[in-house]
C-alpha cells in the first residue's frame, strides 16, 4: 500500500506581504490569487518495523529517524521532522517528497510541501481535517513550531485550491472566498500571461523579516496599505473581466511591494521586468516575498510572443503551466498492482499474450 498527498502551487496577484504579522493582526491582510498545475507530492510506504526514512528526490538526501524515539530538528528535512511530530507518527514508513519547482521559487514551496506531507499523514492515519483545520495545521507546524517567518497565504492557497481572495486578521481568523469566476475569463486570462524564471533562488525568511522591520516607516508602512487596496481592486476586475486592467493593476502592485523592503528586488529582476514592458507587457510582478524566483508577466496575446522572446534573450526561463482548481488531495494506490505479468486477451478466434 502507498499512501499519496498532493498539494498545488500557487501563484499571488496581489496583496503579498500583508498576510504577515503584525500588519495582518493590526491591520488586516488581503491576498488574490490562484493555485497552478505543478505540484508537491508525498508518497508514504508503512513498514512492519519502527524505522522511517525519508527521501526527498529534489535533494537527493535521505534522513533516517526511529519511530519511538523523539523528533529532533537537526537542519536536515526539518519540515518532515516537525511534521511526524505533529501528527504522532509511530509507525515505521518510507517517505517520498518531490516538488515541480525548486525551493526558493516564489511559489509557496516549503508550505506547499509541509501540506502535501500532511494530507498524506492524515489519510494515512483516518483523521478527517477540514480545509481550514488543515491549512491552520500546516501553518502552525511551520510558522510556530519551526519558527520559519513567514505568512499565512501558501498554506491556506495549497490545501484550498483555485482562485480564491483570502482576508487575514491573525491565526484562527482567517476567510478563504472562492472566487466564481467564468471559465472564458480563467482561459483567457492563462493565456495572456507568462510565467518566467529569473534563475535567483531567494531566502525568503530574510526578506520577510527585513519587511517586518520596515512596517513602522511611513512610505513601506503607505506601501503594505497600497498593495491591500489593490488587491481588492485586481478582485473587482478580474470578476468583471476586465483583464488588462487587471494587468495594470499588476503593474502598481509591483511598483508599491518594492518600497516594502530593499531586498525585494535586484539589477537582474530589474532588467527582467524592463525588457518585459518595453516588449509590450502591462505590467506583472515577483512571485513570493522577493528576490528571485518566478516573474509573472501580464502581456495582450498579440505581444505575447514578442514579451517572451525578449525574456528569452534577457537569461529568463519560461515555464509551461495552467491554473489548477483543486486544492491538496490524497489517495491509496496498491503496489502489487505494479508487478509486471503477462497479459492475455481473448478474442473470437484468437488468443493473445503480451509479456510485459
Amino acid at each position: 500500500m502507498v499512501i499519496r498527498g498532493r498539494a498545488p502551487l500557487r501563484v499571488s496577484f496581489g496583496g503579498g506581504g500583508t498576510d504577515v504579522e503584525p500588519f495582518c493582526v493590526e491591520q488586516g491582510g488581503a491576498i488574490i490569487g490562484s493555485t497552478i498545475n505543478k505540484y508537491a507530492y508525498c508518497s508514504i510506504i508503512p513498514r512492519d518495523d519502527d524505522q522511517i526514512t525519508v527521501h526527498s528526490l529534489d535533494f537527493d538526501m535521505t534522513v533516517k529517524y526511529n519511530a519511538k524515539e523523539n523528533y529532533v530538528c537537526d537542519g536536515r528535512l526539518d519540515l518532515v521532522t516537525a511534521a511526524l511530530r505533529a501528527m504522532d507518527i509511530k509507525q515505521g514508513c518510507e517517505v517520498y517528497l518531490q516538488c515541480d519547482a525548486p525551493a526558493g521559487s516564489g511559489l509557496g514551496t516549503s508550505s506547499t510541501v509541509m501540506v502535501s506531507l500532511l494530507t498524506a499523514m492524515a489519510r494515512w492515519k483516518g483523521i478527517t481535517l477540514d480545509n481550514y483545520a488543515m491549512a491552520d495545521l500546516a501553518y502552525g507546524v511551520e510558522r510556530i513550531d519551526l519558527g520559519i517567518s513567514g505568512g499565512y497565504q501558501d498554506q491556506y492557497a495549497a490545501t484550498f485550491g483555485g482562485f480564491n481572495f483570502i482576508e487575514f486578521h491573525g491565526r484562527n481568523n482567517v476567510v478563504v472566498n472562492p472566487l466564481r469566476i467564468r471559465r472564458d475569463i480563467i482561459n483567457e486570462l492563462q493565456y495572456n500571461l507568462l510565467l518566467c524564471y529569473t534563475g535567483n533562488i531567494h531566502v525568503s525568511a530574510n526578506i520577510i523579516k527585513d519587511q517586518v522591520s520596515n512596517y513602522k516607516k511611513p512610505d513601506a508602512f503607505q506601501a503594505m496599505c497600497e498593495v491591500k487596496a489593490l488587491s481588492y481592486a485586481m478582485k473587482d476586475e478580474l470578476l468583471k473581466g476586465n483583464l488588462h486592467n487587471f494587468g495594470r493593476l499588476l503593474d502598481y502592485g509591483w511598483e508599491s511591494k518594492k518600497r516594502m523592503s530593499s531586498k525585494i528586488t535586484n539589477p537582474q529582476i530589474d532588467m527582467l521586468y524592463d525588457e518585459a514592458k518595453k516588449a509590450g507587457a502591462l505590467g506583472g510582478k515577483l512571485l513570493g516575498a522577493g528576490g528571485g524566483g518566478f516573474l509573472l508577466v501580464y502581456c495582450p496575446y498579440n505581444v505575447k510572443h514578442q514579451v517572451a522572446h525578449r525574456l528569452e534573450a534577457a537569461g529568463g526561463q519560461l515555464m509551461d503551466w495552467n491554473f489548477e482548481l483543486r486544492g491538496a488531495q490524497s489517495w491509496i494506490c496498491d503496489e502489487d498492482r505494479w508487478d509486471y505479468r503477462d497479459i492475455q486477451v481473448q478474442m473470437p478466434n484468437k488468443e493473445y499474450t503480451f509479456h510485459v
